[in-house]
């Protein structure tokens, strides 16, 4: 007998390999019947992994749950921190208006620089050999707007009414380099600095902020707001962000470059601003004074 049949391993690892693929090739056929031992095969399978996955998921939605409630609670409770914040805000808010509303009726104070009301209007021309300096805007005499109403935008101030005609009116931007173009204004730091925007870097696309005094504190990121009590702007219209702080050429006071909160680019819808506290005349207050002596 040769040796190749005396090899008993080898003979049953053929034998497997041959039935092995002749079970492949009978499972493959798509059109036939399983097997009872297939049928078995699939039955108990299925069955172990429902006993095994439905208590698996039970678990892990469990945990999970309990992850979910555990971030829950602690949201809650930084919502109720904020909760307690807001409510000490609103009581002092409360609190500082009544003060606010007491000094008004002891100086007799009848106006407020920072109430408003707006007319809006649109953009409807703009020069390209002035594009920095004056724009069009569709409302007019008409539309009760008069010489020097601030004019602004969504994000912040732009500029003033130049010229108004029946139907339109002429806006003077911030950046036109005008020396009579100036915009009394304070810096929102610790505590408020007085000073004048006045004149424009196009290099760097910023108003710039003068007339600062040395010993004051101003920072980068510093709000600048209208002052108010030029005649022309109520108070709090947003003029932007201070960038930069610089000594003048004098070094006597300090300038700084403000980035406007406004794009003055990109304009097309506009708020023209009717200030509510009436600024009296020129020679009013003189009048009044020498009214005062005659008496």
């Amino acid at each position: 007998m040769p040796p190749f049949f005396m090899n008993k391993r080898l003979i049953l690892l053929l034998a497997s390999v041959i039935l092995l693929v002749a079970l492949i090739g009978f499972s493959i056929k798509g059109d036939r019947e399983l097997s009872w031992p297939e049928k078995f095969v699939k039955d108990s399978t299925g069955l172990f992994q429902t006993v095994f996955h439905k208590p698996a998921q039970f678990f892990g939605g469990t945990f999970e749950e309990i992850g979910n409630l555990k971030d829950t609670y602690e949201e809650n409770k930084y919502l109720k921190s904020r909760i307690e914040q807001y409510a000490s805000l609103d009581s002092e808010v409360q609190r500082l208006r009544k003060e606010n509303d007491r000094l008004r009726a002891d100086v007799g104070a009848k106006t407020d620089l920072s109430k408003f009301e707006p007319i809006t209007g649109t953009l409807i021309a703009r020069n390209p050999d002035r594009w920095y300096e004056y724009i069009t805007i569709d409302r007019g005499k008409q539309n009760g707007v008069t010489e020097d109403m601030a004019v602004m935008t969504s994000k912040g101030l732009i500029g003033k009414i130049k010229s108004v005609d029946a139907f339109t009116s002429t806006v003077q931007l911030l950046s036109a380099q005008d020396r009579v173009n100036q915009v009394p204004a304070i810096v929102k730091g610790k505590e408020n600095i007085f000073g004048l925007i006045a004149g424009y870097d196009e290099k760097r696309e910023m108003l710039l902020y003068r007339n600062i005094n040395t010993s004051m504190d101003i920072k980068k990121g510093d709000k600048v707001v209208t002052a108010g009590n030029g005649g022309v702007f109520t108070s709090e219209l947003s003029i932007g962000t201070v960038e930069d702080v610089q000594p003048d050429s004098y070094g006597l006071t300090k300038m700084a470059y403000v980035k406007p909160s406004a794009n003055f680019y990109d304009v097309e819808n506009v708020f023209i601003i009717k200030r509510a506290a009436s600024v009296p005349p020129e020679g009013d207050v003189s009048d009044g004074d020498a009214e005062e002596e005659a008496k």
